[in-house]
C-alpha cells in the first residue's frame, strides 16, 4: 500500500510546531497526489492550512493509533520518527508516571526530580531472574540482563550510562550497582557489596558539585569494574576516572558551587578534631564563595560529611589518612585566601607573615619563606644556566592556582588508589561488569576545552554505539534469514579524524603547546589554514577570529580558543612541588611520588594498578627518556589515549545503554519540556536508534502472534492448520506490495507504517462488526419497542370501548332511576295523605287514653308510698338491730385489725430496713425515709400509748363486769332467799339503776375511744398508703436504676466482649508475629548451620587432600555435631561449644566489664551447683554408711550384696545426670553473653530451677528408696533374729529352729514394727533437715534472682537507646520474661505430676512388695524350711509387663537402623505400599524400649541420631518435594507420638485404656520435643521453599500470559525486546499446568498422611505465592493491566477456588490470600470515570495499599481502541479520597514470606502392638519385646 493512501479524511498527522515543537492534527479531506495544501484540523478547534514543501513534497508524519501510545518499548510503534517517540515518552511520563522506556536496546530514563518507591529490594526481587522483555521497562532490568549474560554467555558486560548534567546519570550508575550487589551478594565475609556501594559517597563528595542544571553533577567520569567469581559472586571492583574538571577548584560560575567536600569541611568546622584546621564559614573563603550559593536546599552538608567519614571508614581508610586529606583539602582552601602585591608590572609579592599563607604552610609541613618566595618567583633554565625570575601579580595568581588544581587532583589520584585498594579482592577475577557513568554531550553559550573534550568521548561512544546497534540489526535479519540490504546511518569518523587524526585539532594543539611563544590566536590560524573549506564539518564564525565550529553528530558546536593552550598544558611549576616534596607531612608527599609514572593528572587509570580483569592496551616500545617524555604529554594526549583504552574495553564487553534525558531546566517534579527533551533525544543518540530501526523492518510479529492478533482479518477458509502459511496466503491479499514485509524463520518483519494499516483494517473490520451488531441490536430494540407501543394502542382502546359501554349502561340505568323516583314519588304523596288522617286519629286515642292512665297512675301512687313508709319504718327497726350487732361485730373486727396491722407494722419495718440496702443507690432519699421512720416511730408511740390506755380500760371495764356478775349472781341467790326481804327490792333496783347509768358512762367512753381508735386507724393507714407509694416510687426508682444498671453492665459488658476480642485478635497477631519471628530465627540458624556445613567441608577438602585409594566415610556418618547432642562426660560437653559455634552468625558487641562481671557470677553459681551437689553426695554416703552399719552383720548374703551394687549403679548414673546437667547449665551460660543470661526467664535460670527442682526431687525419691530398702531389711533380720545378734550362720538358723512358740513369733514382730516406727521417724527427721536445706537454697536462689533483677536495672540505665527503641525493646523483653516464666511454670508443673505419678506408681509396687515379703515371712515361715531352703536374694524387680508395642535393638545396630529407616529409606515406596507415618511409628516404637530399660544414653543416642539423619537428609536430597513432604509428615507424627504417649493428662485425653499403658514411665522428653518441633518448623519452611520454585516458572504464564479463555484478549504489538507470548506454546505452563501440580503436591501430602491442619496451612501458604508473584507482575507490567485480562485472572482465580471446594479446603484461609488479586482483577473491570466509581473504587479495594491501586490505574492500557484510557483527574481523585488510609507505602507484596505454623496435636488411634514391620525395609534385626 503506497504511503499517500494513507492520507484519507479524518488520518491524524503531526505538523511543526516552534512551542510544542511537534503538534497534532486531524485531516479534514483525503490527500491526493499533487495537493500543495493540506487542510488540517487542530486538537484546539483551529482550521488550518498546511503547505507542502515544494522541493522535497515531504507529507507530515502521520499519528500512531491510541492503542500504540504509551508503549514500553519505542521499537513496537509502527510509525518510528521523531514526534511519535517524543509523544510516547510525555504519555508515559506524564499520565502514567513512567520514567524508564525501552528504545530497541537503548533504555531511556526520564528523571522525575522526585523520590519514587521502585527500587526497593522488593522491586529488585521481582526483576531478579526475569527476562528483560517480560517486565516494564526498569534500570534493574538492565542489570538483570547484564548479569544473566555474564553467567550464560561467558563475557564480560558494561552498562553505558550518559545524558547532560542533571539527568540522573550518577543515580542511574549507582541503583545499578546496588542490584548487582543485592543479587549477587558477597563471596567473603568481608561484605564487599557494601564496600562498592559504600565508594559512592566518597566520590561523590570529592567529584561532584552543584551546577545550574544540577545540584548533584559529577564533573569527572568514571568507569566502574564490579568483579566476579565463578559462582558469580562479588569479590571486589576497580574503578577508573577521567578529565575531573581541576578548574571548578579555583573559579565557579555565579549559582554554582565548589566540589562538596570544601562546604561539608566548613559545615563540620565546629567539630573538635577540625579546630586544627582553622576553617570557617564558606563564604570566607575564596575559592568557596566565587558562586555566591554556598547552600543547598534540603541538604545538610554537616550530615553528608559524617557519611563521607563512615564510607571512608568502611572502605578502610584509617582516621590519620583522613584527617591528612582533611588537612590538604583545608590547606588548598586557605591557599585560595593568599593576596599578591604588586611591585611594579612584571613583579610582586606577599605581605610578611601573611595568615592565610601561614595557616597553608602549617598545614602541609613546609617553610613558610620557602613557599612564599616560590609563589612570586619561578626559575628558568638555559641551555648553559638557570636563572629566578620574579612573575606579576597576575602570573603568580595562576600560577597559585594552578598548583591549588594540581593539589587537588593529585588527592583526587590518591582517594581514587585508596579505594580501589579497599575493593581489590585477593580471589581470582573471573567476569566482570563494568558500569560507565560518563557525561553527556555538552553545549554552553561558552564553550571551552572541558566541553571540548566532553564532545570528543561522546563522539567516541556514539560511533561504538551506531555500530553495535547495526550489527544486532544485521544479527536479527541472518539469523531469521531475510534479504539483507545496507542501511545507511550516520558515521561520525570524519568527526572523529577531525579532532584525533594526524594533523587534527588536538595535534595541533600538541603542538602549539610545544612552540615557545604559541597562543591561542597562533593555534586558532592553524586550525583555519588546515581545515577551514576542506572539512565540512569544520567552520568559522563570521564575527570572531578566536573561535571554531564543529558539527557533531548532536549539534554544532562553536569553542572559544582562549584557554585551549594553557588548559592543555597544564602547567605547574617545579620549584613549589619541590617545596611541597620536602614536606613534614607525611602524606603530602606520597601524592606527588608517581609524578615521572603518571598518565593524566585525572589518572585515567587512577588505581595504579592493572584492572581485574580488562583488555590491555597495546604495548608500546620502551626507550630511553620514555618517561620524562610522558611526563610532558599534554592533557588532550593523556585523554585521548585514556579514552582510546576505554574504547577498547567496551568493545571487548557486550554493552547495555542507559541513556538518561533531564525533562526540565527547573528541577520541576513530572514536568515535561518538549524543546529540552528533544534536544538530549537527537544528542544521545535515541532517534538515530529509531532511524536505523525504520530503515528496515522495526516491526516485528511471530506468526502465532500476527495470527492471534489478525484473526478477524481472515476467512474461516483462510484458516490452515499451519499458521505460517496461513499468515502468507493473508498478506499477501491484505498488503499488495511485497517489499513491505517479508517472511522470516520465525517471525514477520514489516516496513514503518504498515502494522499502523494492519491496525486501520483490523479496526475498520471491528468496527464494522460492531455496527452491525449495534444495527441488530437496535433493531430488537425498535421492535421491542413497536410491540410495547401496540400493545399499549390495545390497550387504550380497550379501555376506551368500556369507557363507551359504562357510558351507554349509565345512561339505562339513569332511566330506570327516573322511573323509579316517580314511582316513588307517586307513592310518597298518597302516602303522607294516608299519614295526616292517621295521626289525627292517634291523637285523639292519646288524649282519652292518657286520662285513664292518670288516674290509673294517681292510684299507684298512693300505694307506692304506703309502701315506702312501710319500708322507711321497717328499715328503721332493722337498723336500729342491725347497729346493735355492728357494734360487737367492729369490736372484734378492730381487735382482730390490730392483730393484722401489727402484722402489717412489722412488714413495714422490714421493707424499712431492705429500703437501707438502696442508700448507696439513692443516698438523696435517706433523709427522707428517716424521717418518714421518725414519723411512723412517734405514730407508733401515740398508737402504743393509746392501745395502753385502751386495754387499761377495757381491764377496768372487765374487772367491774366480771365485779357485776358476781353480784348478780350473790343478788340471783340473795333474791331466792329474800324474796321474804321485799322491803330491800327497791334498794336493789336503785343501785342496778345507778350500774346501768354507770354502764351507760362507761360505754359513751368506750364509744368516744373506739371513734379515736378509727380515727388513728385511718390516719395510720392513710400513712401506710402513702409509704406504700413512696415505696412504689422507690421500687420503680430502684427498678429503673437496676435496668439501668443491667443496662450500663450490658454495655460494660459489650464494651469488654469487644475489647477482649480487639485484644484477642491483637494477641493472636503479636503471637503470630512472635512465632514468625521465631521461625525467621530457626530458618536464618538453619541457613547458617549449612553454611557453616559448607565451609567446614571446604576447610576439609583444602585441609586434607583425597589421595589414591583414599576410603570415603559412611554416609551414615554425620559429619558435624547437632546442637541437641548432649554427652556424659564432662569433657565433651565442654568440647560441644566450640564444635557448635557458628563463625558466620552476626555477633553484637559487648561490654566486656559486664561479659566478666556474668562470667564471674557463672562461676559463682557453679561453685554453688557443686556445693550442691557435693552436699547431696554427702548425704546420700551417710544414709548409705548407717544402713551399711545396720546391715552390717555376717547374715548378709548375695542377694544384699546385689541389691547394694544395684543401688549403687543407679546411684552412680543418677550422678551422672547431674554431671550432664551441670554441663548444660555451664552450655547455657557459655553460649550466651548478653545481659539477660541470669534473668528470671532466661535459659541458663531456667537450667538452675529445673536442676535444683530435680535435685529435690531425686533426694524425695531416695529417702523414699531407704525407707522403703531398711524397712524390708530389718524385717528379714527380725523375722530371723528376734532378740540378739549371732555371727555365725549356723548359730542363726539353731535360734530360729529354736523359735517355735507363737508368743515368740508375735513378740518379734512387735519388735519389726518398733524398729519400722524408730527407722520412720529417724527418716522424718532427716526429711525435716533436708527440707530446710532445700528452703535455705531456693533462699539462695530468689536471692540470686534479686541480684540479677538489680544488675538488669544498671543495664537498662546504661542503655543509651532513643525512646522508641527503648519502649520497644522494654515491651520486648517483657513479653518475652512473661512467655518464659509462663513456660517454666508449666514445665515445672508437668514434671511436679509426672514426679507424683511416678512416685505413686513406685510406692504401690514397693507396698505390694513389703506385703507379700511380710505374708510370705509370717505365714511360711518353719524350722524345716529355714533349714533346708536358703534365703533369696532381696530384690526389687520391675514389673514383668506383656508386649507393650515396643521394638528391640541393640546398641550396635544403631547406625544400621538409621541408615535403613532414614538416610536409605525411599519416600515413594513407603507412601504407597506402608502405613503412613511408618518410620515414626518404629522410632518411637525403639524409644519406648530404651525408655523400658531406663537408659538414658540409649534414648539420648537415638534421638539424636535421628535428627541429624533427617537433617542430613535433607540436606542432600531438600530439593526434592515427595522427601521434604514425607519427613515432614514422619517429624510430625513422631512429635505427636512423644506427646500422645508422654503420661501428661492435657495428651492422654483421646488416649484408649491400652493406649495408655504404652507411656513413657521413666523419661521425661519435652526438651525433644522442643527440638522436633523445631526440627518440622525447618522441614516446612524448606518445603515452602520447594514449592515456591516449583510454582515460581508457572505462576506468571499459567495465571497472566495464558490466555485460558480464548480470544478474549488479543496480543498488541510488541518491540525489540519481545516478550513472552501469551499463546500457549509447547513446553508453556498454563493454568491446568497449576492445576495440575496443585493435585500432586496434595495426593503427596495425603499419601505421606500429613496432618489435616497441616496440610491447609501449606496450601494457604501456596495459594499466597500464587497471588504476591502474579499481582506483583501484574503491576510491574502495563501490558497486563487491561480489562480483558482482568476477566482472564477472575476466571482463573475461580478455577483456583473450585479446586478448592474439590479439595474440601476452603475453610483453609487459602482464599482470602487471593483477595488482593481479585481486588486487582475486579479494578481491571470496572467503570472508571465518575465520582461514583471511584467511591465504589476506595470501598471495594481494602486489601490494596494506596499505591498498589494508583499503579494499576496508572498502568491500565486498552487492548482495542473501544476502551479508554484512565484520566488524571479520576486518578488524582482516588489519591484524594485514599489519602487517609493507613497503610503500607510498599508497592509490591513480599512474595517470600512465610506465615507461621503451628502443629496442632494430632493422636493416632492406631495401636503399636498391631504394627508390623515390612521386610522391605530391611530391619530384620530388629525385634519386638
Amino acid at each position: 500500500m503506497a504511503a499517500s493512501e494513507l492520507y484519507t479524511k479524518f488520518a491524524r498527522v503531526w505538523i511543526p510546531d516552534p512551542e510544542e515543537v511537534w503538534k497534532s492534527a486531524e485531516l479534514l479531506k483525503d490527500y491526493k497526489p499533487g495537493d500543495k495544501v493540506l487542510l488540517l484540523h487542530l486538537e484546539e478547534g483551529k482550521d488550518l492550512e498546511y503547505h507542502l514543501d515544494p522541493k522535497t513534497k515531504e507529507l507530515p508524519h502521520l499519528r500512531n493509533p491510541d492503542i500504540l501510545v504509551g508503549e514500553n518499548d519505542l521499537t513496537a510503534l509502527s510509525y518510528l520518527h521523531e514526534p511519535a517517540v517524543l509523544h510516547n515518552l510525555r504519555v508515559r511520563f506524564i499520565d502514567s508516571k513512567l520514567i524508564y522506556t525501552y528504545c530497541g536496546i537503548v533504555l531511556v530514563a526520564i528523571n522525575p526530580y522526585e523520590q519514587l518507591p521502585i527500587y526497593g529490594e522488593d522491586i529488585i526481587n521481582a526483576y531478579s531472574g526475569q527476562n528483560m522483555g517480560d517486565m516494564d521497562p526498569h534500570i534493574f532490568a538492565v542489570a538483570e540482563e547484564a548479569y544473566k549474560q555474564m553467567a550464560r554467555d561467558e563475557r564480560n558486560q558494561s552498562i553505558i550510562v550518559s545524558g547532560e548534567s542533571g539527568a540522573g546519570k550518577t543515580v542511574s550508575a549507582k541503583y545499578a550497582m546496588r542490584y548487582f550487589a543485592t543479587v549477587s551478594g558477597s563471596a567473603s565475609e568481608a561484605n564487599v557489596e557494601e564496600k562498592v556501594l559504600a565508594s559512592n559517597p566518597i566520590m561523590e563528595s570529592i567529584g561532584n558539585a552543584k551546577t545550574t542544571r544540577n545540584d548533584n553533577s559529577s564533573r569527572f567520569g568514571k568507569y566502574i569494574e564490579i568483579g566476579f567469581d565463578k559462582r558469580y559472586r562479588i569479590i571486589g571492583a576497580n574503578m577508573r576516572t577521567y578529565l575531573l574538571e581541576k578548574s571548578r577548584v579555583v573559579f565557579q560560575a555565579e549559582e554554582e558551587r565548589n566540589y562538596h567536600i570544601f562546604y561539608q569541611l566548613c559545615a563540620s568546622a565546629k567539630l573538635p578534631e577540625f579546630k586544627m584546621l582553622r576553617l570557617g564559614n564558606a563564604d570566607n573563603f575564596n575559592y568557596t564563595k566565587q558562586g555566591g550559593s554556598p547552600v543547598i536546599e534540603g541538604v545538610d552538608d554537616a550530615k553528608e560529611m559524617a557519611h563521607t567519614r563512615q564510607a571512608c571508614t568502611l572502605l578502610g581508610i584509617s582516621e590519620s589518612h583522613q584527617m591528612g586529606i582533611f588537612r590538604i583539602l583545608a590547606g588548598i582552601l586557605h591557599l585560595g585566601n593568599v593576596g599578591f602585591t604588586s611591585r611594579d608590572a612584571d613583579s610582586c609579592t606577599i605581605p610578611p607573615k601573611h595568615e592565610p599563607l601561614c595557616i597553608f604552610c602549617d598545614l602541609m609541613g613546609v617553610d613558610y619563606e620557602e613557599m612564599c618566595h616560590w609563589l612570586c618567583h619561578r626559575k628558568l633554565a638555559t641551555a648553559t644556566e638557570t636563572y629566578i625570575k620574579p612573575i606579576s601579580k597576575l602570573q603568580a595568581t595562576n600560577a597559585r592556582d594552578a598548583l591549588a588544581k594540581h593539589i587537588y587532583a593529585k588527592l583526587f589520584n590518591w582517594i581514587v588508589d585508596n579505594v580501589n585498594q579497599a575493593l581489590h579482592s585477593a580471589v581470582k577475577q573471573h567476569s566482570f561488569i563494568g558500569v560507565l557513568d560518563i557525561y553527556g554531550f555538552e553545549t554552553f553559550e561558552i564553550n571551552s576545552f572541558e566541553q571540548f573534550c566532553i564532545n570528543y568521548a561522546n563522539e567516541k561512544l556514539q560511533q561504538q554505539f551506531n555500530m553495535h546497534v547495526f550489527k544486532l540489526e544485521q544479527e536479527e535479519y541472518m539469523k531469521e534469514q531475510i534479504p539483507w540490504t545496507l542501511i545507511d546511518f550516520y558515521d561520525n569518523q570524519p568527526c572523529i579524524n577531525l579532532i584525533e587524526s594526524k594533523l587534527g585539532i588536538l595535534d595541533l594543539l600538541d603542538e602549539e603547546c610545544k612552540m615557545p611563544k604559541g597562543t591561542d590566536d597562533t593555534w586558532a590560524q592553524k586550525l583555519y589554514n588546515t581545515h577551514l573549506n576542506k572539512c565540512a564539518l569544520f567552520e568559522k564564525p563570521r564575527l570572531s577570529n578566536k573561535a571554531f565550529i564543529i558539527q557533531h553528530f548532536a549539534d554544532k558546536v562553536e569553542y572559544q580558543c582562549e584557554g585551549f593552550l594553557e588548559k592543555n598544558k597544564d602547567t605547574v611549576f617545579e620549584e613549589q612541588i619541590k617545596v611541597l616534596k620536602s614536606s613534614k607531612f607525611k602524606m603530602l608527599p606520597e601524592l606527588f611520588q608517581d609524578d615521572e609514572k603518571a598518565i593524566s593528572p585525572t589518572s585515567a587509570t587512577s588505581s595504579g594498578r592493572t584492572p581485574l580483569t580488562r583488555t590491555p592496551a597495546k604495548p608500546t616500545k620502551g626507550r630511553p627518556g620514555q618517561m620524562a617524555k610522558e611526563h610532558k604529554k599534554t592533557v588532550g594526549h593523556q585523554f585521548r589515549n585514556s579514552l582510546h583504552l576505554l574504547m577498547e574495553t567496551l568493545n571487548a564487553t557486550t554493552p547495555h545503554y542507559v541513556r538518561c534525558i533531564k525533562p526540565n531546566d527547573f528541577k520541576f517534579p513530572f514536568t515535561f519540556d518538549e524543546k529540552r527533551a528533544v534536544q538530549q533525544l537527537r544528542a544521545c543518540g535515541v532517534l538515530e536508534t529509531i532511524r536505523i530501526s525504520a530503515a528496515g523492518f522495526p516491526s516485528r510479529w511471530t506468526y502465532q502472534e500476527f495470527f492471534s492478533r489478525y484473526r478477524v482479518l481472515m476467512k474461516q477458509k483462510d484458516v490452515l492448520s499451519d499458521r505460517k502459511q496461513t499468515c502468507k496466503n493473508v498478506l499477501e491479499k491484505l498488503i499488495l506490495d511485497k517489499d513491505k514485509y517479508q517472511f522470516g524463520k520465525t517471525k514477520i518483519f514489516f516496513r514503518a507504517g504498515q502494522v499502523a494499516y494492519l491496525e486501520k483494517l483490523r479496526a475498520d473490520k471491528l468496527r464494522a462488526a460492531c455496527i452491525r451488531i449495534q444495527k441488530t441490536i437496535r433493531g430488537w430494540l425498535l421492535r421491542k419497542k413497536y410491540l410495547r407501543m401496540r400493545k399499549a394502542a390495545i390497550t387504550v382502546q380497550r379501555y376506551v370501548r368500556g369507557y363507551q359501554a359504562r357510558c351507554y349502561a349509565k345512561f339505562l340505568r339513569r332511566t330506570k332511576a327516573a322511573t323509579i323516583v316517580q314511582k316513588y314519588w307517586r307513592m310518597y304523596v298518597v302516602r303522607r295523605r294516608y299519614k295526616i288522617r292517621r295521626a289525627a286519629t292517634i291523637v285523639l286515642q292519646s288524649y282519652l287514653r292518657g286520662f285513664l292512665a292518670r288516674n290509673r297512675y294517681r292510684k299507684i301512687l298512693r300505694e307506692h308510698k304506703a309502701v315506702i313508709i312501710q319500708k322507711r319504718v321497717r328499715g328503721w327497726l332493722a337498723r336500729t338491730h342491725y347497729k346493735r350487732s355492728m357494734h360487737a361485730i367492729i369490736y372484734l373486727q378492730c381487735c382482730f385489725r390490730r392483730m393484722m396491722a401489727k402484722r402489717e407494722l412489722k412488714k413495714l419495718k422490714i421493707e424499712a430496713r431492705s429500703v437501707e440496702r438502696y442508700k448507696k443507690l439513692h443516698i438523696g432519699m435517706e433523709n427522707k425515709i428517716m424521717q418518714l421512720q421518725r414519723k411512723v416511730d412517734e405514730q407508733n408511740k401515740d398508737y402504743k400509748c393509746l392501745v395502753e390506755k385502751l386495754t387499761n380500760l377495757e381491764g377496768i371495764y372487765n374487772s367491774e363486769t366480771e365485779k357485776l356478775r358476781s353480784d348478780l349472781e350473790r343478788l340471783q341467790l340473795s333474791e331466792e332467799e329474800a324474796k321474804v326481804a321485799t322491803g330491800r327490792v327497791l334498794s336493789l333496783q336503785e343501785e342496778i339503776a345507778k350500774l346501768r347509768k354507770d354502764l351507760e358512762q362507761t360505754r359513751s367512753e368506750k364509744k368516744c375511744i373506739e371513734e379515736h381508735a378509727d380515727r388513728y386507724k385511718q390516719e395510720t393507714e392513710q400513712l401506710v398508703s402513702n409509704l406504700k407509694e413512696e415505696n412504689t416510687l422507690l421500687k420503680q426508682e430502684k427498678e429503673a436504676l437496676n435496668h439501668r444498671i443491667v443496662q450500663q453492665a450490658k454495655e460494660m459488658t459489650e464494651t469488654m466482649e469487644k475489647k477482649l476480642v480487639e485484644e484477642t485478635k491483637q494477641l493472636e497477631l503479636d503471637l503470630n508475629d512472635e512465632r514468625l519471628r521465631y521461625q525467621n530465627l530457626l530458618n536464618e540458624f538453619s541457613r547458617l548451620e549449612e553454611r557453616y556445613d559448607d565451609l567446614k567441608e571446604e576447610m576439609t577438602l583444602m585441609v586434607h587432600v583425597p589421595k589414591p585409594g583414599h576410603k570415603r566415610t559412611d554416609s551414615t556418618h554425620s559429619s558435624n555435631e547437632s546442637e541437641y547432642i548432649f554427652s556424659s562426660e564432662i569433657a565433651e560437653m565442654e568440647d560441644i561449644p566450640s564444635r557448635t559455634e557458628e563463625p558466620s552468625e552476626k555477633k553484637v558487641p559487648l561490654d566486656m566489664s559486664l561479659f566478666l562481671k556474668l562470667q564471674k557470677r557463672v562461676t559463682e553459681l557453679e561453685q554453688e551447683k557443686q556445693v550442691m551437689q557435693d552436699e547431696l553426695d554427702r548425704k546420700e554416703e551417710q544414709v548409705l554408711r548407717s544402713k551399711a552399719k545396720e546391715e552390717e552383720r555376717p547374715q548378709i548374703r548375695g542377694a544384699e550384696l546385689e541389691y547394694e551394687s544395684l543401688k549403687r549403679q543407679e546411684l552412680e548414673s543418677e550422678n551422672k545426670k547431674l554431671k550432664n546437667e551441670l554441663n548444660e547449665l555451664r552450655k547455657a551460660l557459655s553460649e550466651k553473653s548478653a545481659p539477660e543470661v541470669t534473668a528470671p526467664g532466661a535459659p541458663a535460670y531456667r537450667v538452675l530451677m529445673e536442676q535444683l527442682t530435680s535435685v529435690s526431687e531425686e533426694l524425695d525419691v531416695r529417702k523414699e528408696e531407704v525407707l522403703i530398702l531398711r524397712s524390708q531389711l530389718v524385717s528379714q533380720k527380725e523375722a530371723i533374729q528376734p532378740k540378739n545378734t549371732m555371727t555365725d550362720s549356723t548359730i542363726l538358723l539353731e535360734d530360729v529352729q529354736k523359735m517355735k512358740d507363737k508368743g515368740e513369733i508375735a513378740q518379734a514382730y512387735i519388735g519389726l514394727k518398733e524398729t519400722n516406727r524408730l527407722l520412720e521417724s529417724q527418716l522424718q527427721s532427716q526429711k525435716r533437715s533436708h527440707e530446710n536445706e532445700a528452703e535455705a537454697l531456693r533462699g539462695e536462689i530468689q536471692s540470686l534472682k534479686e541480684e540479677n533483677n538489680r544488675q538488669q536495672q544498671l543495664l537498662a540505665q546504661n542503655l543509651q537507646l532513643p525512646p522508641e527503641a527503648r519502649i520497644e525493646a522494654s515491651l520486648q523483653h517483657e513479653i518475652t520474661r512473661l512467655t518464659n516464666e509462663n513456660l517454666d511454670l508449666m514445665e515445672q508443673l508437668e514434671k511436679q505430676d509426672k514426679t507424683v505419678r511416678k512416685l505413686k506408681k513406685q510406692l504401690k509396687v514397693f507396698a505390694k512388695k513389703i506385703g507379700e515379703l511380710e505374708v510370705g515371712q509370717m505365714e511360711n515361715i518353719s524350722p524345716g524350711q529355714i533349714i533346708d531352703e536358703p534365703i533369696r536374694p532381696v530384690n526389687i524387680p520391675r514389673k514383668e509387663k506383656d508386649f507393650q508395642g515396643m521394638l528391640e535393638y541393640k546398641k550396635e545396630d544403631e547406625q544400621k537402623l538409621v541408615k535403613n529407616l532414614i538416610l536409605e529409606l525411599k519416600p515413594r515406596g513407603v507412601a504407597v505400599n506402608l502405613i503412613p507415618g511408618l518410620p515414626a511409628y518404629i522410632l518411637f516404637m525403639c524409644v519406648r524400649h530404651a525408655d523400658y530399660l531406663n537408659d538414658d544414653q540409649k534414648v539420648r543416642s537415638l534421638l539424636t541420631s535421628t535428627i541429624n539423619s533427617i537433617k542430613k537428609v535433607l540436606k542432600k536430597r531438600g530439593d526434592d518435594f515427595e522427601t521434604v513432604s514425607f519427613w515432614l509428615s514422619n517429624t510430625c507424627r513422631f512429635l505427636h507420638c512423644l506427646k500422645q504417649y508422654s503420661g501428661e493428662e492435657g495428651f492422654m485425653k483421646h488416649n484408649t485404656s491400652r493406649q495408655n499403658e504404652h507411656c513413657l514411665t521413666n523419661f521425661d522428653l519435652a526438651e525433644y520435643r522442643q527440638v522436633l518441633s523445631d526440627l518440622a518448623i525447618q522441614i516446612y519452611q524448606q518445603l515452602v521453599r520447594v514449592l515456591e520454585n516449583i510454582l515460581q516458572p508457572m505462576i506468571v504464564s499459567g495465571m497472566l500470559e495464558h490466555e485460558t479463555i480464548q480470544g478474549v484478549s488479543g496480543v498488541k504489538p510488541t518491540g525489540l525486546r519481545k516478550r513472552t507470548s501469551s499463546i500457549a506454546d509447547e513446553g508453556t505452563y498454563t493454568l491446568d499446568s497449576i492445576l495440575r501440580q496443585l493435585n500432586s503436591f496434595h495426593s503427596v501430602m495425603c499419601q505421606h498422611g500429613m496432618d489435616p491442619e497441616l496440610i491447609k496451612q501449606v496450601v494457604k501458604q501456596m495459594f499466597y505465592i500464587i497471588g504476591a508473584i502474579t499481582l506483583n507482575n501484574l503491576l510491574l507490567r502495563k501490558d497486563m493491566c487491561s480489562w480483558s485480562k482482568g476477566m482472564q485472572i477472575r476466571y482463573n482465580v475461580s478455577q483456583l477456588e473450585e479446586w478448592l471446594r474439590d479439595k474440601n479446603l476452603m475453610n483453609s484461609g487459602a482464599k482470602e490470600t487471593l483477595e488482593p488479586l481479585i481486588q486487582a482483577a475486579q479494578l481491571l473491570q470496572v467503570k472508571k470515570k465518575t465520582d461514583d466509581d471511584a467511591e465504589a473504587i476506595c470501598s471495594m479495594c481494602n486489601a490494596l495499599t494506596t499505591a498498589q491501586i494508583v499503579k494499576v490505574l496508572n498502568l491500565y492500557t486498552p487492548v482495542n481502541e473501544f476502551e479508554e484510557r484512565v484520566s488524571v483527574s479520576f486518578i488524582r481523585t482516588i489519591q484524594m479520597r485514599l489519602r487517609d488510609r493507613k497503610d503500607s507505602p510498599q508497592l509490591l507484596m513480599d512474595a517470600k514470606h512465610i506465615f507461621p505454623v503451628t502443629f496442632p496435636f494430632n493422636p493416632s488411634s492406631l495401636a503399636l502392638e498391631t504394627i508390623q514391620i515390612p521386610a522391605s525395609l530391611g530391619l530384620g534385626f530388629i525385634s519386638r519385646v
